[in-house]
């Protein structure tokens, strides 16, 4: 299932405070960037980061973006802050 172009709008709202975020379209789902680093992207209308040390222990749920991929982490919240505080703690790794 190709994710909708509203939900990724309804997720860059989420996204506004952290710089430099963009997205590519990609076999209908969408990857994320934040000054051009992948950190995740929407799969099947699911919002998913990349795993790393800084928010493996936040208890966020793992899932499988598609079939052969590593697990990610979804983020169900719907909290502006609390996503922006993740978001930071990943790049954070990522830089």
């Amino acid at each position: 299932m190709a994710s909708s172009k509203d939900y990724l709008d309804f997720v860059l709202d989420f996204l506004t405070d952290i710089d430099g975020i963009s997205f590519k379209k990609m076999m209908g789902e969408y990857l994320i960037y934040s000054n051009g680093i992948l950190f995740g992207g929407i799969y099947d209308n699911r919002f998913l980061i990349k795993k790393t040390p800084s928010v493996s222990n936040l208890s966020l749920k793992e899932e499988i973006p598609y079939p052969g991929a590593k697990p990610m982490y979804l983020i169900d919240s719907e909290n502006k802050e609390e996503i922006t505080d993740i978001i930071l703690k990943l790049l954070s790794d990522l830089n």
